[in-house]
């Protein structure tokens, strides 16, 4: 048997084959993972919940399957861990937030149940921004998350738990969600692969929401591969959820060695130079040399404009907290969740409404209440058509920016606009506690595949001379992940990054 070590290491197709094969079992492969998290989730707070009783049994049940049993499931034995905003049943899901202290779905999410299916163990829940509300995972009722490339920096958010599971090899995937960057931010601040799949192509049953039209659940793995094996198993429509497309699921790994000769990949320059936060010189040196891989491996680069890209963030700021404003006004202590006393503050009226805004009060906290304020300005009468409505034109025209750029005649049409994820590496925890405003900037790149439910993902492309990760962002046409994928695969096997590790601290 190998060491617990190398067991760290293995992908999953090494887990998968080691246990097909008798080499390993699956509960020696999950106890390594829960024995590395035991030694060191104290230092990182990746973790809101492990699941150490029910994935070893998971685990028991998995090897005692008969061998015919074993050898259709994708992911057998495979120890995953899931973003605390989505459902699984009889495990606490709390979105990092009082409101849900203890709350305990009585069903699993599609994607839960999907990788439940295929063999995978669910070891834990990772920690992030409450409701998936933030881009540092400081904003958790279960405390901030810290990256395992700096212990004083961010991991980014919201998922940044499960980016720093992947980085800190607690588990070698996490599922994650993405609204506005929140896969591919912090994929690029630990240095992992995240995947943000088209809108509809994963159910999005079971996910507690943030904003309805613009989550969509995916993948934070360390390389192209796993994350084109996990997007087998999510992929596909679901009747449980209405958006979910029902488009054909192609195998994403087989498509992973194709040649990418003639590519057109679109170059937003004129974006770099218009945005409104400044882009370190790090990231820029990163991105160039990204795309001289791409064109020595035959694509051909394409200088591209994206007009209303620049606008990208405040039309963002504006629909996403309209939709939580409405989304969140179920949590009211009603039917489940807190539920403040109702004398718990002294010469208040005891009636319904007092007890709505103490729970609220108490169980949201303070960037989920600046959201919900923000939404409900942006809805409220007089500011509806001037904000919310005016917002969603912009969004029609970001999405026809892209349409163009994809759908124009052989000579200016393009397959994929490459840019860099974020504009700088991993911050310092707290550097933006009071200024939300240049955090929220920090988007820019990553925000217009939510407006557009476009498909991008985040690939490591070298390290600052700080030695903090860069991520490099690739977006598509709409369900066109395998190319994506593909692309992604040729960048990534001819480069270093994706096996760079943090030197975790114990």
């Amino acid at each position: 048997m190998s060491t617990s070590k190398s067991v760290l290491d293995w992908n999953i197709l090494n887990i998968r084959d080691n246990i097909r094969s008798g080499d390993i079992s699956a509960v020696e492969v999950c106890q390594a993972r829960l024995d590395h998290i035991a030694n060191h989730d104290h230092i990182y707070n990746a973790m809101t919940a492990v699941f150490q009783d029910e994935a070893l049994e998971q685990a028991v049940a998995i090897d005692q399957l008969p061998s015919s049993q074993k050898s259709d499931r994708l992911l057998l034995g495979v120890p995953i861990t899931i973003k605390d905003v989505i459902c699984s049943r009889g495990q606490k899901t709390t979105a990092a937030s009082r409101i849900l202290k203890n709350f305990r779905p009585p069903y699993d999410a599609t994607v839960v149940a999907h990788l439940k299916q295929a063999g995978a163990i669910i070891i834990g829940k990772t920690n992030c921004d409450e409701f998936a509300m933030g881009s540092s995972t400081e904003h958790s009722a279960y405390g901030t998350t810290k990256n395992p490339w700096d212990t004083e920096r961010s991991p980014g958010g919201s998922s940044g738990g499960a980016a720093a599971a992947v980085a800190a090899q607690f588990a070698p995937v996490s599922i994650g969600t993405d609204t506005g960057g929140s896969i591919r931010q912090p994929a690029a601040f630990c240095g992992v692969v995240g995947l943000k799949p088209t809108y509809g192509r994963v159910s999005r049953y079971g996910l507690l929401a943030f904003a309805s039209s613009f989550d969509q659940i995916g993948p934070l793995t360390n390389s192209v591969e796993d994350a084109a094996l996990i997007l087998q198993v999510l992929a596909g429509v679901d009747p449980a959820d209405a958006t979910s497309v029902a488009q054909p699921v192609p195998d994403y790994r087989a498509t992973l060695k194709n040649d990418i000769r003639g590519t057109r990949i679109g170059v937003p320059r004129t974006m770099f130079d218009h945005a409104d936060t400044s882009i370190d010189r790090d990231i820029i040196r990163a991105y160039d040399a990204a795309l001289d891989i791409f064109t020595s491996a035959g694509a051909e680069l394409v200088d591209i404009t994206l007009p209303h890209a620049t606008h990208a963030v405040p039309t963002y700021y504006l629909i996403a907290p309209a939709e939580a404003s409405s989304n969140l006004a179920r949590y009211d202590g009603v039917r489940y969740g807190l539920r403040a006393s109702p004398n718990e503050t002294a010469n208040t009226e005891n009636n319904l409404t007092a007890m709505y805004d103490r729970t609220r009060h108490r169980g949201f906290g303070s960037e989920v209440k600046r959201r919900i304020m923000l939404g409900t300005y942006a809805l409220s009468a007089g500011y509806y058509d001037a904000y919310y409505g005016k917002a969603q034109q912009v969004r029609s025209l970001i999405r026809l920016d892209y349409d163009n750029v994809f759908a124009g005649d052989k000579n200016t049409a393009v397959d994929v606009v490459a840019m860099p994820t974020t504009p700088t590496a991993a911050f310092k925890l707290g550097e933006y506690a009071e200024d939300p405003l240049t955090m929220y900037l920090g988007d820019i790149f990553t925000v217009s595949a939510n407006l557009t439910g476009l498909p991008a993902i985040s690939i490591p492309a070298g390290l600052t001379n700080s030695q903090l990760p860069i991520g490099l962002q690739l977006t598509g046409r709409a369900f066109n992940e395998d190319f994506l994928l593909n692309l992604a695969h040729i960048y990534e096997q001819a480069t270093p990054w994706h096996d760079s590790r943090p030197m975790l601290k114990t």
